[in-house]
């Protein structure tokens, strides 16, 4: 039960941090806690990803990223379509962790256990029923 809610939370987690961070939250540019730090070196890292695509989709495939991570970090978090977000959220780390290996190489992949996130979620999404999320309390309400 608890291992659920773990992977949920540290998946989710990830996302929002990914999130807060290309939006400069964690700080600026070159900082200690930053990666990209602002929303322009964001998509410019998104380019470098996103090779095979022409530069004007850049900003689209930029924001398409950040939404669905967004979206399925609040779904993992209140725990609701759990197993379809889980098994969406391992798909869309598997295609950052092959398009990061083609971009920079496989290294870089371990470095921020891109396969580790897809692979807990893939096994995250092998369950049916998860514990202390908006799933049970709805198929409580519907015995009722």
């Amino acid at each position: 039960m608890y291992s659920q809610l773990f992977v949920r939370l540290a998946v989710a987690t990830a996302f929002l941090s990914a999130v807060a961070d290309r939006l400069g939250f964690w700080g600026a540019p070159g900082t200690a806690n930053a990666s990209w730090g602002n929303w322009a070196n964001f998509v410019a890292y998104s380019n470098q990803l996103n090779f095979f695509a022409p530069a004007a989709m850049g900003n689209v495939l930029a924001i398409g990223a950040t939404i669905l991570e967004v979206i399925f970090a609040l779904l993992l978090l209140i725990g609701y379509r759990t197993r379809l977000a889980a098994l969406l959220s391992g798909s869309l780390l598997t295609i950052f962790a092959l398009m990061m290996t083609l971009s920079f190489g496989i290294k870089v992949t371990f470095n921020y256990s891109v396969w580790v996130g897809a692979s807990a979620c893939f096994l995250l999404g092998s369950y049916r029923n998860f514990a202390l999320s908006v799933d049970t309390y709805l198929e409580r309400l519907k015995k009722k």
